[in-house]
């Protein structure tokens, strides 16, 4: 049996060469708390990942709700050049509801996944291991003949004994699995332990030699990229990621941290990918925009500081030489150094310029709209800087299907007392509120119980300033509870309270989204 390889890996005896990449940020991404991605969003992240020259792009979880059987069909639909997978459970009813789900795309990938470790297979399976070995050649075999791309998950493999593993991937390998994954679920491993894995499994597996191994790793303890990177270097050649780490508790690797390290060690990791890196920077924003987690600053690669420079030391090697403090240029992966160029005079040819420089890509409409907000701001700002530019675009992304939206906001506040009356417009239908609290922003999220009712804890409410001075934009992040889900909103205004209420908003419409969406009962396995 041959494996079937996704097109970007190229011929047979270029395999071994090449990592593919597998992003997961709209399926196991999307399962980080708080996080929600509406159809539309996950239409346009696909564009983008298919851009960036991503080789397979898991679109979601089809059994999970129609929600996510929509989003895999859909996207399916549009992307031409990338794989489509989805996730699946051991169960031949997932496994056909996934078939199901890609069928309008050739490049369709079936994804089954049910854990090996004998923690899970006691506690959560319920399972001896004779009967996990029969449900794994069963379900492979059955989604072999479904499609011919089929990948096989041991989840919790790095807790598996060794000698089971083995057995439990050559059953998956003689059933017609062509990808054998080996994640670490809970990020527990460590690089050398995980090399070794690989390294052993690909000299003791009968057929190894007939499938592609592949890391999935999370970042419990710090050591997801590490550890993923070890995996190749063991053997691997598929690594499963997610744009800015997002993923269950801690995350998944980052997607651009693995592809950079690839790119620019390649004197000891001696691998390619076919990322195009500079639109790195452009998928980052975006994900942080329509998921409300912000990136860090010091975050690595995509970070607003990881190619700033403020040590009169560091300062004074750039300008002789800059590779003195830069092993990349931010243009490689879609950066552009921050500059202060755009006013109330600047035109919409200067500004989709100034846009592509930041990383956007906007269609005609959100541009028109991204301009006139920017306008707006240039005539209530002195001064218009990058970041402001960054915080008014991510925060229309944020907005784009919204079923709430924040129409008006009055504020009174001061010794005598703060009452807020607030307009919302609810699918299209506009209502009013007035409420008082214990400070203004209290009384606008009172106001927007009263239009909105629910039962939601707010959980975090954070403020910071984009930019320098009285007149800068305020950038709020909101985080709500309710029933055990978790939704973050984000915006940002030159008006504190203004922000404040969109990303309350914001927050709420999140969390109603992810109300919608119902995971299974992890009977035979889960996503992992």
């Amino acid at each position: 049996m041959t494996s079937v390889s996704p097109a970007a890996i190229g011929s047979a005896s270029d395999k071994r060469d090449n990592v593919v990449i597998f992003d997961t940020t709209m399926r196991d991404g999307e399962q980080s708390p708080g996080a929600s991605m509406s159809l539309e969003e996950k239409l346009e992240l696909a564009k983008i990942l298919e851009e960036m020259g991503v080789d397979i792009i898991e679109a979601g979880f089809p059994i999970a709700s129609n929600g996510d059987f929509e989003a895999v069909r859909e996207v399916a639909k549009i992307v031409k050049n990338s794989t489509i997978a989805g996730l699946c459970r051991a169960h031949q009813v997932d496994i056909d509801r996934c078939a199901e789900a890609l069928k309008p795309t050739q490049r369709g990938r079936i994804h089954v996944v049910i854990a090996t470790s004998d923690l899970h297979m006691k506690h959560k399976l319920q399972m001896e291991p004779d009967a996990v070995i029969d449900v794994i050649a069963r379900s492979v075999s059955h989604a072999r003949n479904l499609r011919d791309d089929v990948e096989w998950s041991a989840e919790d493999a790095t807790r598996s004994d060794r000698q089971f593993l083995r057995r439990a991937v050559e059953t998956a390998i003689k059933a017609g699995a062509t990808t054998i994954n080996l994640p670490d679920t809970v990020g527990y491993t460590y690089p050398s332990e995980y090399a070794d894995l690989f390294n052993w499994m690909v000299n003791n597996v009968e057929g190894a030699d007939k499938v592609i191994f592949s890391t999935h790793c999370h970042n419990d303890l710090g050591l997801a990229v590490a550890n993923s990177l070890a995996g190749v270097q063991g053997g691997a050649r598929q690594v499963e990621c997610a744009i800015n780490g997002l993923g269950e508790r801690a995350g998944n690797a980052a997607l651009e941290e693995i592809v950079m390290a690839l790119k620019v060690r390649g004197d000891r990791l001696p691998y390619r990918t076919g990322i195009d890196t500079t639109h790195i920077t452009r998928a980052s924003r975006y994900v942080s925009a329509i998921t409300g987690f912000p990136v860090q600053y010091n975050k690595a690669i995509v970070g607003k500081n990881a190619f700033a420079h403020e040590s009169g030391i560091h300062q004074d090697g750039m300008l002789k030489n800059r590779e003195t403090y830069e092993i990349m240029t931010p243009e490689s992966v879609g950066q552009a150094p921050s500059s202060l160029v755009m006013g109330k005079h600047s035109g919409s040819h200067a500004f989709r310029a100034k846009l592509k420089d930041l990383g956007y890509e906007l269609g005609e409409n959100a541009l028109k709209e991204a301009f006139g907000r920017f306008k707006d701001l240039a005539d209530r700002k002195k001064h218009v800087y990058d970041d402001d530019i960054i915080a008014l675009v991510d925060d229309a992304l944020a907005r784009g299907s919204e079923k709430i939206r924040v129409s008006r906001l009055r504020v009174v506040a001061g010794t005598d007392g703060q009452s807020a009356e607030l307009t919302l417009d609810v699918d299209g239908v506009s209502s009013t509120a007035e409420a008082t609290g214990d400070g203004p922003v209290d009384a606008v999220f009172n106001a927007i119980h009263k239009i909105v009712p629910h039962s939601a804890a707010l959980r975090l409410f954070q403020v910071h300033a984009v930019t320098e001075g009285t007149d800068a934009q305020a950038q709020v992040s909101v985080r709500l509870e309710e029933d055990g889900r978790i939704a973050t909103g984000a915006a940002a205004d030159t008006d504190t309270l203004t922000a404040s209420a969109k990303a309350y908003v914001n927050a709420l419409n999140n969390l109603f989204a992810r109300k919608e969406k119902s995971r299974p009962e992890a009977a035979i396995a889960s996503g992992f």
